[in-house]
C-alpha cells in the first residue's frame, strides 16, 4: 500500500472478527517494524508483551477491566485476537545517558525536558498501528487505567517493576466497526494548528 494511503486509512478500529487470527508473518512484521522507531541516544528503552492466545487475551481483560455491562465499545475490543502491550523503560535512558559519550553520570531525571522513554515507545506504537493498516488489518491504541488495574496486569504477566505500560494495541481483521462519535468534531484544518515563523502566523 502506498504510504499516503496507509495514513489516510489509519483509524482506531474497535471491533474485530474473532474467527480470523492475525497471521504469524503479519504479527512478526508488526513487531519488527516497531524496532525502527527513533529513540534518544538509541537507548531503545522499550519492550512489547504479545498476547495472542485466547487464554492470554482473556487474562488481560479479566485483570484490566471492571465490569461495564453491555458496553459495545468494550465488547468489540475484546474480540481482537492479538494484543500488544508496549512498555517504556526509563532506567534504560538514564543509564544510556550516563555513558561516556553523554556524561550525565548523575542520572538526574530533571535533565530531560519531557519523558523520552514514553515518547519513543509511542513512536514504536505508531509504527505498529501503521503496519497493521498496511497489512490490511485494523488496530486500536487504548490505555490501561492507572493504579490497581495496571498493577494487576503487570503481576498477571510477570512484568518487572521498572517497565511501564503506555497503553495497549489491539490488532485484528475489522468487523462492522462503528465510527467513534468523537469523529463528528471533525479534523482540524492545517491552518488552525500550524504556525509558520511565529505563533499566530499561518
Amino acid at each position: 500500500m502506498e504510504f499516503q494511503e496507509v495514513v489516510r486509512r489509519r483509524r482506531m478500529v474497535r471491533d474485530y472478527d474473532p474467527d480470523r487470527p492475525v497471521p504469524e508473518e503479519v504479527r512478526e512484521r508488526i513487531l519488527a517494524n516497531a524496532l525502527h522507531a527513533p529513540s534518544a541516544g538509541f537507548s531503545q528503552g522499550w519492550a512489547f508483551l504479545v498476547l495472542d492466545t485466547p487464554a492470554d487475551v482473556e487474562r488481560f481483560w479479566e485483570t484490566s477491566v471492571e465490569s461495564r455491562g453491555d458496553d459495545p465499545w468494550l465488547a468489540g475490543l475484546r474480540r481482537a485476537p492479538l494484543l500488544i502491550i508496549p512498555f517504556s523503560h526509563k532506567q534504560a535512558y538514564l543509564d544510556r545517558y550516563a555513558d561516556a559519550d553523554k556524561g550525565w553520570t548523575d542520572r538526574d531525571e530533571s535533565r530531560w525536558p519531557v519523558p523520552y522513554w514514553d515518547i519513543d515507545t509511542g513512536f514504536a506504537s505508531l509504527l505498529m498501528l501503521l503496519t497493521a493498516v498496511d497489512s490490511g488489518l485494523g488496530a486500536c491504541f487504548f490505555g490501561i487505567p492507572p493504579g490497581e488495574r495496571t498493577t494487576r496486569v503487570k503481576a498477571a504477566f510477570g512484568v518487572p517493576e521498572a517497565y511501564t505500560p503506555i497503553g495497549v494495541i489491539s490488532v485484528g481483521y475489522r468487523a462492522q466497526d462503528r465510527p467513534s462519535p468523537s469523529l463528528k468534531r471533525g479534523r482540524k484544518p492545517v491552518d488552525e494548528v500550524v504556525h509558520r515563523g511565529a505563533w499566530g502566523t499561518h
